[in-house]
């Protein structure tokens, strides 16, 4: 059974409770890193252990969920070995996974109705990277994120 990480703020919230519901009916454990708070509270607070799980290998795959989806896929995309897609339609949701191996989905919570959310999802959960050229883009990836790490990047002028 595949465990998957979820997490909202206060905005995506409602949206995070009923795709839990729709990942434990494919059978899947779900891990709720929040908020289950209905009052404002600051996505990056949720979007770190999520973030962070996929990063260190604890879980293979990641959901959040923020107003937009733009604040939650900053946040996710500063860990190492996570590449977090916002996905507000099926086809971006498709194409994160098939062209760019998302492993953290992220969803705009005030921009996305229930169904269609669990489309995004289950279109991002069945399809498979295509590798091939896509292989070499993420290779480049991980080399810049290498270098960022070490701090081997040169500023310009530098």
């Amino acid at each position: 059974m595949e465990t998957i990480a979820i997490a909202s703020d206060h905005a995506g919230r409602e949206l995070k409770e009923d795709i839990k519901e729709f990942l434990r009916d494919r059978g899947m454990e779900v891990v709720d890193l929040g908020t289950d708070e209905e009052r404002s509270v600051d996505y990056p607070d949720y979007g770190f252990p999520v973030a962070e799980k996929v990063s260190k290998g604890e879980v293979k795959r990641g959901i959040l969920i923020c107003g937009t989806g733009i604040g939650m896929s900053i946040v996710a995309n500063k860990f190492r070995n996570v590449r977090a897609a916002l996905a507000n339609d099926v086809y971006s949701a498709r194409m994160a996974k098939e062209h760019n191996d998302a492993n953290i989905i992220v969803i705009g919570g005030r921009m996305v109705a229930k169904g269609l959310a669990r489309e995004i999802v289950n279109t991002w959960l069945e399809c498979e990277f295509k590798g091939g050229r896509h292989q070499r883009r993420l290779d480049k990836i991980k080399e810049i994120e290498k270098r960022m790490c070490e701090g081997t990047v040169k500023k310009e002028g530098g």
